[in-house]
């Protein structure tokens, strides 16, 4: 679209964020809910046509209003909300599950592939166990015998093992989200490899006959975490795909503004991820009955559940409050 038709689509918009910007710090905080969703909603809206402006019109008057309108309304928004309880209680229990319902068809992908790696490797190790050891890195695999399952965990710093397990998994989430820009292919990658050392492992324990002690061991902590693993997958593969397909707008700006996406979608899986290492280093090892282990999983699945469908539940009140 050419200048005039950008600022006939977009003038109403800017204008009533000048006005949002104008009553906010009139009133300071003495707004409601509604006031700052509708606040930012707008300022999100502007931010990107800002960053096409930049990109298709550097030159033109209208950037260089775009950019003061836009730094104003930042330094508003984010003046005293990094820190602020409400701000944080928001994100996790309304915004978090926004982006989770719109970016959900990624998500699935990236179970998908997870799954697809796992059935893989399984059906190969099953066929002939000696395919475990292509597949897996060769001082893990030195590392697994289904007879020693659950042994030695007495002697266990569940603390110690707690924090080493939730960083390993923060790690590989990071990697599987910040690889979509490779265009998606490192975080496909990181997602099928995983599915590929869970697959095989399992097709050991299926030869031993121990199939459902290893699911007992896999399960009660597994839920939350890969979870966690496949939003993360799921941001990833929102980020490359918006690279490969940018659509009207330019690559760097599809970059730009799925990056922001991909790294919220990312900071709500730390707490899974703290809640899946807490699991993991003290009740996955404990003397617990593998029957008590399972329970825990579907405990898990209930509360995953539970979160979404009341986070959904809260994202309709505010938007019906908004419109």
């Amino acid at each position: 679209m050419n200048i005039r038709q950008f600022v006939k689509r977009h003038r109403e918009d800017w204008k009533r964020l000048e006005e949002y910007t104008s009553h906010l710090q009139k009133k300071g905080r003495r707004v409601t809910g509604s006031d700052i969703s509708k606040f930012h909603r707008l300022y999100q809206k502007t931010a990107q046509h800002l960053s096409y402006s930049q990109t298709y019109y550097p030159d033109e008057e209208v950037t260089g209003y775009l950019n003061g309108l836009v730094s104003k309304s930042h330094n508003l928004l984010y003046k005293d909300q990094v820190s602020s309880p409400q701000q944080v209680r928001y994100f996790f229990s309304t915004k978090f599950i926004g982006l989770l319902l719109e970016q959900w068809k990624f998500i699935v992908i990236a179970m998908l592939l997870f799954l697809f790696g796992g059935l893989v490797a399984f059906l190969s190790v099953v066929d002939d166990p000696l395919h475990f050891y292509s597949i897996m890195p060769s001082d893990m695999a030195a590392g697994i015998n289904p007879d020693q399952l659950g042994e030695g965990h007495d002697a266990i710093d569940s603390s110690l093992m707690s924090a080493e397990i939730m960083t390993n998994n923060i790690q590989v989430a990071i990697l599987a989200f910040a690889s979509g820009i490779t265009f998606g292919l490192l975080t496909v990658f990181v997602l099928a490899y995983n599915g590929l050392i869970v697959g095989a492992l399992a097709a050991v324990y299926w030869h031993a006959g121990m199939s459902y002690e290893f699911w007992a061991y896999i399960v009660p902590h597994g839920m939350i975490e890969l979870t966690a693993i496949f939003i993360a997958g799921g941001a990833g593969l929102l980020m490359g795909y918006k690279l490969f397909v940018p659509g009207r707008y330019s690559r760097g700006y599809q970059l730009k503004e799925n990056a922001k996406r991909s790294i919220q979608l990312f900071l709500g899986t730390i707490p899974l991820f703290i809640i899946a290492g807490i699991i993991e280093g003290f009740i996955t090892p404990s003397s617990l009955s593998l029957e008590m282990k399972y329970v825990v999983a579907f405990v898990t699945v209930i509360g995953l559940l539970l979160y979404i469908i009341c986070g959904r539940i809260l994202l309709e009140k505010r938007r019906m409050r908004e419109s």
